[in-house]
């Protein structure tokens, strides 16, 4: 065998990832509030982009016109770069569905039964923005106790000693046990400190500046004029309440069974907790992506929210007159390489748009009856159903539908939400979603009565009954992901 060496020539093919390919797949995963940071960053680094107004008018891009969002069920078209074409519009697609004469206003289904609550993601767009606005204007809790203590106390010396102990407050609304480290270096005797407790502690809300959760209780009892010598007995007690040692409950307060389960009723509708009523955590406002609409003819209107797309363009005008006042390479390499990047960052947005708009339209077609009906007629879909009737890769519908949210006439959910496994039928009828199934599991267990609290094995085969064919550990798992409690604990938390 001779060994030579020699010169050959193949050709092949391979997929590269360029930094601006990966650049495009984070931007399609992007929420809106992320996507907003990111245009920021964006426009802060290339002097070549800049922020397109509503009232620019028509804009010149690489000679394509484009027009900037400003009439109703259009969104936002952006141009290509030089010597591309331009992107088609982003128009509102309208989707043909079964004829439907519903009220919206009453539910889909004229029941009344809105599913906007099926979702912790679902709710009324319009009504978080009034909730944010009313959370705005309340006054704190520092506020609140402040304003009282102005009015209630005239004598500087118990003013101050009331002003200091407000900032003790913790989060529940309580004090420290000991205060007597306080008391000290206020200078106040023990007799004036206690006085002035006693006269914070009838503020409001009811139970404020307690130093347990007995006194706080007790407090919002004699409050009501609730508080009678057997209620007293309970408070010294409340470790046999959370025991549930009713016997010995009954033979310390002298009550009967019936006496009891009224005493512990009016104990659960205290508010352990008094501060947290001031106490609002507000997160970032829910904006959706993409909105649907009934239009008449049982027909769906689809559409980007315009409001929600970033408005860039890349100046042309502007470049243009730079690019012949550089002289160095450096510079006109930079110059190039920020035109190249504002192009592309133009393109890969309308791009992204585009994807988004298509995915959504294609889940509502499928998921049509889920509108028109309610969670019980969703369909089992999974991305390959979605990719491959728009002809995309599953992996693009999946990164489309992280973190993108429809708002709809049953309330706001995220894309991902209609994407469920199936349960088949015994009866061989169509296979059911995993979701409508947990909708049936938690209407059986909320209409249970006190005095027949549904096991799992009960509601698997109230289930089965009626042609779902699953089984009890399946049930118990849907159970415990909606976080309801055990047949067990519900018949005593129903006492």
């Amino acid at each position: 065998m001779v060994l030579s060496q020699r010169l050959d020539l193949r050709q092949s093919q391979t997929l590269i990832m360029t930094p601006q390919l990966q650049q495009a797949i984070k931007l399609l995963q992007m929420s809106n509030q992320e996507l907003g940071e990111f245009i920021e960053q964006e426009v802060e680094q290339n002097p070549l982009l800049e922020r397109a107004t509503d009232s620019a008018g028509e804009v010149e891009i690489d000679g394509a016109a484009t027009a900037s969002a400003g009439e109703a069920g259009e969104t936002e078209n952006f141009a290509a770069d030089a010597g591309s074409q331009e992107p088609a519009p982003l128009s509102g697609s309208e989707i043909e569905t079964a004829p439907s004469d519903q009220d919206w206003e009453n539910g889909a289904d004229g029941s009344g039964d809105d599913y906007a609550g099926a979702s912790s993601s679902s709710g009324s767009f319009t009504g978080e923005e009034h909730e944010t606005a009313a959370v705005a204007e309340r006054p704190s809790l520092r506020e609140h106790l402040l304003g009282q203590i102005h009015i209630d106390f005239a004598d500087p010396a118990e003013r101050l000693i009331a002003a200091a102990l407000l900032e003790f407050l913790d989060e529940s609304g309580y004090l420290p046990a000991d205060l007597n480290l306080v008391r000290t270096q206020l200078g106040a005797t023990p007799e004036a400190f206690e006085q002035v407790i006693a006269r914070l502690q009838s503020f409001d809300p009811p139970g404020i500046f307690a130093r347990s959760l007995e006194e706080c209780l007790r407090l919002q009892l004699r409050d009501k004029n609730r508080l009678d010598p057997a209620m007293e007995i309970m408070l010294q007690h409340l470790d046999l309440v959370a025991k549930r040692e009713r016997s010995a409950l009954m033979k310390l307060c002298g009550v009967d069974a019936e006496d009891l389960a009224d005493m512990l009723a009016e104990i659960r509708l205290l508010n352990p907790r008094p501060a947290l009523a001031f106490h609002v955590d507000v997160g970032p406002p829910l904006v959706p992506d993409v909105l649907l609409r009934a239009q008449p003819g049982g027909r769906w209107h689809v559409e980007l929210n315009a409001d929600n797309l970033p408005r860039v363009l890349a100046n042309e005008r502007y470049y243009a007159k730079i690019q012949g006042s550089v002289r160095s390479k450096a510079d006109k390499d930079y110059i190039s390489d920020r035109w190249q990047q504002a192009n592309w960052l133009v393109k890969a947005l309308h791009q992204r748009a585009t994807t988004i708009l298509k995915v959504a339209t294609e889940i509502v077609r499928q998921q049509d009856q889920f509108f028109v009906h309610g969670v019980q007629h969703l369909k089992p879909l999974i991305l390959r159903d979605i990719a491959a009737a728009i002809e995309m890769h599953e992996s693009t519908v999946s990164r489309v539908t992280q973190n993108k949210y429809i708002t709809t006439p049953r309330g706001i959910f995220e894309l991902k939400y209609f994407f469920t496994t199936g349960l088949a039928r015994s009866d061989g009828g169509a296979v059911m979603s995993s979701e409508a199934v947990r909708d049936r599991i938690k209407n059986l267990i909320d209409s249970e009565e006190p005095k027949h609290i549904l096991s799992d094995d009960a509601i698997t085969d109230s289930l089965r009954a009626e042609g779902v064919d699953i089984a009890r550990r399946t049930v118990a798992k849907y159970r415990e992901a909606m976080q309801i409690p055990t047949s067990s604990q519900r018949r005593r938390n129903k006492r």
